[in-house]
């Protein structure tokens, strides 16, 4: 009785061991992967989005925030306002530094879709990309430039932000 309780307290800790082990070279792989909880960005209140339309619904189905009346007044400096790009040709959008600081988040909307970038002084991240209905897209990244493509039959949508010799810029071309 004795010898086989032995037996299965070690082959218990054996396998508590390895599933231990196991669990923490999964974890340690999987970390910092795409798997992980997204991270949040602030939002400010009042920003118009790079072509002067409204924010589309997001993905949690939350109704969009209405400012309340004390949030509404006006400013003392005056906010650029964001002009909508021409349709059927590239646009190109100011430099961050000229239109504002650092780490600025810009939407891009498109009849493809919205690309959202994190615009540096020195270099860009993509955010998010979400094709319209109907539309597919595709993302090539480098370490100079992004660009997102959407595409629908032979309608064809690019959002490319470069910053291979200067500040991050934006251009959208429709082809």
């Amino acid at each position: 009785m004795l010898r086989g309780f032995v037996h299965v307290l070690a082959w218990s800790l054996a396998t508590g061991a390895a599933v231990t082990l196991s669990w923490w070279g999964v974890h340690t792989v999987m970390t910092g992967t795409a798997y992980d909880p997204p991270r949040a960005l602030p939002i400010t209140v009042g920003r118009a989005t790079t072509q002067g339309s409204k924010p589309l619904a997001s993905s949690t189905g939350r109704p969009p925030a209405s400012p309340s009346p004390s949030t509404s007044k006006p400013t003392t400096s005056p906010r650029p306002t964001a002009t909508p790009a021409p349709s059927k040709s590239p646009s190109a959008d100011p430099s961050p530094s000229a239109s504002g600081p650092a780490g600025q988040v810009k939407s891009y909307d498109t009849d493809g879709g919205r690309a959202v970038f994190d615009l540096g002084t020195t270099s860009a991240t993509l955010v998010s990309a979400t094709p319209g209905s109907g539309w597919s897209m595709q993302v090539w990244k480098t370490e100079s430039w992004i660009r997102v493509e959407f595409a629908s039959g032979a309608d064809r949508v690019s959002v490319f932000c470069t910053w291979h010799d200067g500040p991050p810029r934006v251009e959208i071309g429709t082809y």
